[in-house]
């Protein structure tokens, strides 16, 4: 029996954990937590019983506790009920999926709680990657990568060990708007943008994934977890997303893990590490795909990958501040306040004008996040 924890079971990797929950039949929930949807939080609630559960606002966690008062479930709220979450002794698993640097602190405190991380994060080790995976170390915790792209890494080094990488091919999609032109993507709306071809995701990943700065979000999470230099990372558009990334060797050998666009597996896979255990879904079939397709990367067209380059290569705080401006950027341009080319443009400004710190601590990263914002709010 396994027993894990969800931050984040309401989005799309929380509810797809539990997808695997309920096909397995071998894992037992102890927390849930969600934002704000606690409609589908009570539903939730109901089916698997956990002793606790978080939202945000203490005024929907009151309204959670009249929901389910006929049931024996603590209900608490803000990061206090995250850490609570986090932290539960029952759990040996925390699957990390809520947006946003808001899941920093509680990943902390799981990893000294001995925690083994599901991680689902991305946000977690692109702003604290320096602290995260020291910390991971000294308590003895492994991190194993829910993301697609991470998990196909992770499984492409297995049974490698001692095997020196000399590249990792960090495969993407390219997108809803692969070959478009700037002047093209100048008129794109919302709704072009969450028209994701391959993969079903949440609306803020998505947004992400069509300005390609998901992807470099990616490439920075790559380098703290497989302990790489960022040169040694290759971005390839693979636009059937069947490849999910790839691990060539000193000797030239390439490893690949491939599979359908299914989040379940990488999911799954984490949840169980390292045995494999069926799952339903559609199985791969090479002959009905006909062909796989590569392609290099427009980093003039997608200037939010080129800015992820660069600011992973800057290193202290300035990948705090890309994510910060492109979270505010992507929730303006999903409120319709901004264009889709104002994305990129608002990380590229607080880039050059927010204040650079070489080697920030847990309190500085989180005030960084914060000035930023502020700087936005106040010029746009």
């Amino acid at each position: 029996m396994k027993h894990i924890a969800i931050l984040g079971s309401t989005g799309s990797i929380g509810t797809q954990t539990l997808d695997i929950v309920r096909e397995q039949k071998d894992i037992r929930v102890w927390a849930l937590t969600a934002g704000k949807n606690i409609r589908l939080l009570e539903r939730q609630i109901r089916e698997f019983r956990p002793k606790l559960a978080a939202v945000w606002e203490e005024a929907d966690a009151a309204q959670l506790r009249a929901n389910v008062r006929d049931l024996p479930v603590q209900i608490v709220s803000g990061m206090d009920g995250l850490l609570a979450a986090a932290v539960i002794p029952e759990s040996e698993i925390l699957v990390t999926a809520v947006v946003g640097m808001i899941g920093l602190r509680p990943t902390v405190a799981a990893i000294r709680a001995k925690k083994t991380i599901a991680l689902a994060n991305k946000e977690t080790l692109v702003t604290a990657g320096h602290l995260i995976m020291p910390l991971a170390k000294e308590y003895g915790v492994s991190i194993l990568p829910v993301d697609s792209e991470h998990s196909a890494i992770f499984q492409s080094l297995n049974g490698e060990t001692g095997n020196k990488i000399h590249k990792i091919l960090l495969t993407a999609s390219g997108g809803p708007f692969r070959g478009k032109t700037r002047a093209e993507l100048e008129h794109m709306q919302v709704e072009d943008a969450l028209k994701h071809p391959n993969w079903s995701m949440g609306r803020k990943i998505t947004i992400d994934s069509a300005t390609m700065v998901n992807k470099g979000l990616e490439v920075m999470e790559a380098k703290w977890l497989f302990g790489t230099q960022l040169d040694q990372i290759q971005v390839v558009v693979q636009p059937q997303s069947v490849i999910h990334s790839m691990v060539e060797y000193e000797d030239g050998s390439i490893m690949a893990q491939l599979g359908t666009p299914d989040m379940r597996l990488p999911i799954q896979y984490a949840l169980y590490y390292p045995k494999r255990k069926p799952l339903s879904g559609q199985r791969l079939d090479f002959f009905a795909l006909g062909s796989i397709s590569f392609e290099k990367p427009d980093l003039q067209t997608f200037g939010g990958l080129r800015l992820a380059y660069e600011a992973a290569g800057r290193g202290g705080n300035m990948p705090v501040i890309f994510n910060a401006a492109n979270e505010r950027a992507v929730a303006r341009f999903l409120d319709k306040k901004i264009k889709f080319l104002e994305i990129t443009q608002i990380i590229n400004e607080c880039m050059i004008h927010c204040a650079y710190i070489e080697h920030p601590n847990l309190d500085e990263i989180l005030e960084t996040e914060q000035a930023v914002y502020e700087w936005i709010e106040s010029r746009w």
